[in-house]
């Protein structure tokens, strides 16, 4: 049973569709097609979203580590994290059933589910969202299991996370929205249909499993000596294969994709400038 859940925006100040989302709710309540579950709304940097900037000090969707939770440190987000920890979970011995983490990119990724293990309710949910939203992308990142990733959804005994785009930082804009809600009533929606035992007829769907970061050429300072290719920039799960451009350096030179056929994802994202990362790799695979 899925009793408990955590609705969560603001993990990241400036991603404002989730932020929204939250106040709406919180205004006008839940709507009563969820009455069933207990679902509570929360806004998690406060501060970040007053300063319309991702996080202050340290990212705070990265502090959920069980390490990260036990350390000391004093950043601003290492001490929310804790107290959120204790509000959410506490990780590990949860007392919300299901916290879902409602996000924005940059990236042209749509309406993206990410999850985070391919279980049997997992699975189920992947096949519903898809089923009743067959534009959404499904995005399965079980490279290291549930416990060992440091996301905020991981403080409840199941999490997932929304990830809608393409939107500017701190912009809110209304397609976006409308994806963002659409999503997170799916969800809602499953677990009400999970609980009843009413979820029909739930054929295999399409996913795509994380693979690796591909990080933007740099010279010897740690320069970029290229950018995203036209052709590479906003294809987002759009299959990339062998010869294909995806870079082009400043003097005019592509520089071509030499792996194999891959579906990049998280496309010259925003929030990674400083990590230098271009995109993220995925396969394709079905749920």
């Amino acid at each position: 049973m899925i009793q408990s859940v955590a609705l969560v925006g603001g993990t990241h100040g400036n991603e404002t569709s989730g932020i929204q989302l939250v106040r709406n709710w919180l205004k006008s309540g839940i709507p009563d097609t969820y009455r069933s579950l207990d679902i509570r709304c929360y806004l998690a940097n406060q501060a970040a979203i007053d300063a319309n900037v991702r996080f202050l000090e340290t990212d705070l969707n990265r502090q959920f580590s069980f390490a990260n939770l036990m350390a000391d440190s004093t950043s601003r987000e290492a001490v929310l994290a804790r107290q959120l920890n204790e509000t959410l979970g506490p990780k590990g011995n949860s007392h919300t059933d299901l916290v879902v983490d409602i996000h924005n990119t940059t990236s042209n990724m749509g309406a993206t589910l990410i999850i985070l293990e391919a279980d049997d309710f997992t699975i189920k949910l992947a096949r519903y969202v898809k089923k009743v939203m067959p534009e959404a992308n499904i995005l399965l990142e079980d490279e290291k299991p549930v416990a060992d990733h440091a996301y905020l959804c991981t403080t409840g005994k199941r999490g997932v996370m929304i990830e809608v785009g393409a939107q500017p930082q701190g912009v809110l804009r209304e397609d976006v929205y409308q994806l963002t809600l659409t999503m997170a009533e799916a969800v809602l929606a499953f677990c009400v249909a999970y609980n009843q035992g009413d979820l029909g007829e739930l054929p295999d769907c399409e996913a795509f499993r994380l693979g690796d970061n591909v990080s933007f050429p740099l010279d010897e300072n740690g320069e970029r000596t290229a950018m995203i290719h036209h052709h590479l920039q906003d294809a987002d799960f759009v299959p990339l294969v062998a010869g294909q451009p995806v870079f082009r350096d400043f003097n005019g030179n592509d520089v071509l994709w030499d792996g194999d056929t891959t579906y990049p994802h998280f496309i010259n994202e925003a929030a990674y400038h400083k990590l230098h990362v271009a995109f993220a790799t995925a396969s394709l695979i079905r749920l």
